[in-house]
């Protein structure tokens, strides 16, 4: 007969090891699910029952507790079971005794080991988990020529521990939650209590618990559209990070930081725009060769964003430009209008992206020379391209690619086309008037409290000098003023 239960309401563990027994297998169907292993055990004249899920259990582990166990005399688990083998018996670290059937049903399907006991209204939970998991690999999007390495992964501990290795800080929080009423998601938030603003700390935890959503299958995105709302705009409003050195830097800044399980990206809050267009490359190199390289970076999103429409203003307007500069039009506009060229090859040039990303390695190199050659050099012929639209197209991609942000760069395309479609149809008004209103909308934003132009508006002339000029490190002694709110010294 089954034990009547309601999920609303909090069980305690029952005496009877028979009743638990009939409750867990009810819960989670055990007899349905192959890798829901279930033992029935008896050791030293007691009644045990193990539960674990079959892959994430350390089986050397689990045969070194099970020959201790058997090892046992009655007396030994005298007076109490559950005491004497949390303090006594059981020399494993990660041990906790609990009586709350909803955290032993959460644990097993978490991973840990749980052990029963007949008679005790407790159970251990033996975390002896291990996740299958990836090297710390360098994260493909965030490569540097000198620098580390390491890179997180999908394990949560893995990526705690690796920012751990950077900060050795006894301020250092990692607290712990868990996000999806199914899905029962690890999140791990992370700040220096003395350096992030706690208010934001207490304000981001809030938002978190009150989320309600079955699960998170797509991990920090899921939560990233929860807590900031503004899906529609494409700016992004957090900056994802796979590498453990920058987000230690961004964490001795003051800023917050999110860990979600099964993402090698960690969520970096507050942000504003000028955190999209930084790369740690910048710092690897001497203070001048990082200017350099940053201001080659800004020359590059700028023609990401702005090349495209301007010389199609100029194409459809040749008297704005001098005379001395007239060769920049087009020699002839060819059979198809250009702003249906321009947004076929924007059209071709995702299309091209997305075919690259599902083409397995040794095959993308071969799709490039099809794209490019075949593809590219038929159309020009044929009179759907121009030689220059085709030029300028390629020149905007290039400068997209080198945005360090991948999202900033995507929403740098969705401005690129408005422009194109402003100046096709109102030519220089068209042109004025979408700068206009992207640069509204970026003024009017804010992450997390936190004015998404800082330092251009409101104006803080030393952070954004530091922004245009990349400073040395012992310049810099004060922590961002708008994210920093408790200790603002780094000397």
């Amino acid at each position: 007969m089954e034990p009547n239960f309601t999920w609303s309401e909090p069980l305690p563990l029952f005496a009877n090891l028979t009743k638990n027994d009939q409750y867990i297998h009810h819960a989670l169907a055990i007899e349905k699910s192959f890798d829901l292993i279930y033992r029935s055990l008896f050791y030293a004249g007691t009644k045990f029952s193990l539960y674990f899920v079959d892959g994430f259990a350390k089986d050397d582990l689990m045969v070194q507790i099970l020959r201790h166990l058997s090892s046992l005399e009655p007396e030994d688990l005298h007076p109490n079971a559950i005491t004497s083998l949390l303090v006594t018996e059981l020399s494993y670290i990660e041990l906790e005794a609990t009586g709350n059937m909803e955290k032993i049903l959460n644990a097993i399907l978490s991973g840990p080991l749980v052990l029963l006991v007949d008679g005790c209204t407790e159970a251990l939970i033996i975390d002896a988990r291990t996740y299958p998991a990836r090297n710390p690999d360098e994260p493909d999007i965030e490569r540097v020529v000198r620098g580390a390495r390491d890179g997180f992964t999908e394990t949560l501990i893995f990526n705690t521990a690796l920012t751990r290795r950077r900060l050795r800080d006894r301020s250092l929080r990692m607290e712990y939650m868990q996000i999806g009423a199914r899905s029962k998601t690890d999140i791990c938030i992370s700040y220096l209590e003395d350096v992030a603003d706690t208010q934001l700390v207490q304000h981001l935890k809030a938002k978190l618990e009150g989320i309600e959503i079955d699960g998170l299958p797509m991990a920090e995105k899921t939560l990233e559209e929860f807590l900031f709302k503004h899906n529609w705009n494409p700016f992004p409003l957090v900056r994802y990070t796979e590498r453990p050195d920058v987000a230690a830097i961004h964490l001795l800044e003051g800023h917050i930081l999110i860990y979600t399980d099964t993402s090698p990206s960690v969520m970096i809050t507050p942000t504003t725009l000028f955190h999209h267009v930084q790369h740690a490359e910048e710092y690897r190199q001497k203070p001048i060769v990082g200017a350099y390289l940053r201001w080659i970076r800004f020359i590059g999103i700028f023609a990401s964003v702005y090349l495209l429409p301007l010389w199609f203003l100029v194409a459809l307007e040749p008297s704005l430009l001098p005379e001395a500069w007239r060769f920049i039009g087009p020699e002839k506009s060819g059979e198809v209008p250009l702003l249906l060229q321009f947004l076929l090859a924007e059209v071709g040039i995702d299309l091209l992206r997305m075919a690259a990303v599902h083409t397995p390695s040794p095959l993308a190199t071969a799709l490039g020379l099809v794209a490019a050659i075949m593809i590219g050099q038929v159309a020009v012929e044929v009179g759907l391209f121009t030689n220059e639209v085709i030029l300028y197209v390629a020149a905007a991609v290039i400068g997209t690619f080198a945005t360090p942000s991948y999202e900033l760069g995507l929403a740098n395309r969705l401005v690129r086309l408005t422009l194109l479609i402003a100046v096709g149809f109102f030519h220089l008004a068209g042109f004025i008037g979408g700068i206009l209103f992207w640069f509204i909308l970026l003024a009017s934003m804010r992450s997390m409290h936190t004015p998404y132009l800082w330092p251009l508006l409101p104006f803080n002339g030393k952070a954004l000098l530091d922004i245009l000029v990349r400073s040395p490190m012992p310049e810099k002694e004060k922590r961002p003023r708008v994210i920093a709110k408790e200790d603002r010294s780094r000397m």
